[in-house]
């Protein structure tokens, strides 16, 4: 068969357009995928290991570990939500240590009610002090989850599952599909159930190993682009060799909240700290102080003195939410001095090594019982602690902003920092400012002025 010029032309146009529309979907795909990825935790995940123990006359037993393998992502209050889709017509007759949220229309079942007939059940895990015949081991913690740095046996959480309707052999049990996970709001991704080797547990007093008779894996992770399309937290900056303070740039965390925020005299405030006394696990909607960044938290690096070998920065976290208290809190902050931290005052720290060579990342949290619970909104609504760090003489300079960190992360949500050319400008004598005592004397000076700023910005 022949086609005439017009024919080709117009195919070889077709096949162009077909190219550009496959190359669009790839890029989409890597993108997708590379959203998901975080460089300074690229292994880390929370993985949902589903383990049976035993079977019954029309199901099994099991047993459903919650690990959080993110170096410094926390699962906040009110926790994680587990859902999944069933691969038949499966049903939950029993569950210790967690609940369904919704039993659905079991009105089949005449003599024993399961606790829940949905075909695609959530579950959430159990409130601190639930009776004790309804605790299973490493539940009922509300589903707060600790980041696998800051405390790994906080880390991970369990329930026992009893199905029913299910097949009672390793052949005729199917996995669930469609897993979703909450921590608590969105921008979590998980992939599919996959059989792995079956898992090997010890029993409460070490000395013998039970095998699950069957195990499989889920795999999530998290994503700030589907969590949320603005930031949530935001830095400024200032230093002892400047006079001029760098905010947060305005609408750092977006400007939709401008008709929701409060000032600090506002009536409802008032009416808020009355509904405070009722208890609810429920998280309650934001309500931020009126502010020209609108973040939730705000992060302030000072560099606060400059000795022969070694200099010193003030770190100050600001919560502006007047409802929500950050338990379990982390900073993660990147800065090529973190190599020589000398001494932290306050927090505790730790050094983040995703690429072992390179050692510019750290973790940041509080003392436990002192400062690892930053407060609603408030004179009590903010942490602050110093570090000393020896300086790298080959590569130390205060010049072109050398001293401030390149990223910043509050509870593994990336910080907007304010753009290079507004930060504090440094004079032209200040590469012989060494500590003295006119040095000293200016220093206490601005750290009157610093804490002046922590409640003016």
């Amino acid at each position: 068969m022949e086609f005439d010029n017009g024919d080709k032309r117009r195919r070889s146009c077709e096949f162009r357009e077909l190219k550009v529309v496959i190359l669009a979907a790839i890029c989409f795909m890597i993108l997708s995928q590379a959203d998901a990825f975080d460089p300074l935790d690229p292994t880390g995940n929370v993985t949902i290991r589903w383990d049976i123990m035993s079977w019954t006359t029309d199901g099994y037993m099991a047993t459903v570990t919650v690990f959080n393998f993110q170096q410094y992502r926390t699962i906040m209050n009110p926790g994680w939500t587990i859902g999944w889709t069933w691969a038949k017509k499966e049903i939950i007759w029993t569950v210790m240590g967690a609940q369904a949220t919704e039993q659905g229309d079991c009105s089949k079942f005449k003599l024993k009610i399961p606790h829940s007939c949905k075909r695609n059940p959530q579950v959430v895990d159990l409130m601190p002090g639930a009776p004790f015949n309804m605790q299973f081991n490493n539940c009922c913690k509300g589903g707060v989850l600790t980041s696998w740095g800051q405390d790994p046996s906080g880390a991970v959480s369990a329930f026992q599952i009893g199905v029913g309707l299910s097949g009672t052999s390793n052949k005729t049990v199917k996995l669930p599909k469609n897993f979703k996970l909450l921590g608590p709001g969105p921008g979590y991704s998980c992939g599919p159930a996959k059989l792995v080797p079956a898992t090997v547990i010890p029993t409460d007093d070490r000395r013998r190993k039970a095998q699950a008779l069957m195990s499989w894996n889920v795999t999530c992770t998290y994503s700030q682009f589907l969590a949320s399309k603005n930031p949530s937290c935001c830095v400024s900056l200032s230093s002892f060799y400047s006079d001029k303070v760098t905010a947060c740039p305005t609408c750092a965390c977006g400007c939709q909240n401008n008709d929701t925020c409060v000032t600090k005299d506002s009536k409802l405030l008032q009416e808020d700290e009355r509904v405070k006394t009722k208890k609810s696990d429920m998280t309650p909607k934001p309500l931020l102080q009126c502010t020209h960044h609108l973040c939730h938290v705000r992060v302030h690096w000072h560099i606060k003195d400059n000795y022969q070998d070694y200099w010193r920065v003030k770190i100050a976290i600001i919560n502006f939410d007047y409802r929500l208290n950050y338990t379990l809190w982390n900073l993660v902050i990147q800065h090529p001095n973190l190599n020589n931290v000398t001494q932290v005052y306050s927090f505790e720290y730790m050094p983040l090594l995703p690429y072992e060579a390179i050692n510019d990342t750290g973790m940041f949290y509080g003392l436990k019982y002192y400062n690892d619970l930053l407060m609603e909104n408030g004179p009590k609504g903010n942490v602050q602690s110093e570090i000393l760090m020896k300086k790298d003489k080959n590569t130390f300079t205060l010049k072109h902003g050398w001293a401030f960190p390149r990223r910043v992360y509050f509870n593994g949500e990336e910080c907007m920092l304010p753009p290079p050319d507004s930060y504090p400008f440094l004079p032209n004598s200040a590469h012989r400012l060494l500590i003295s005592a006119s040095s000293i004397v200016a220093s206490t000076i601005f750290a009157s002025f610093f804490h002046l700023v922590m409640i003016l910005l």
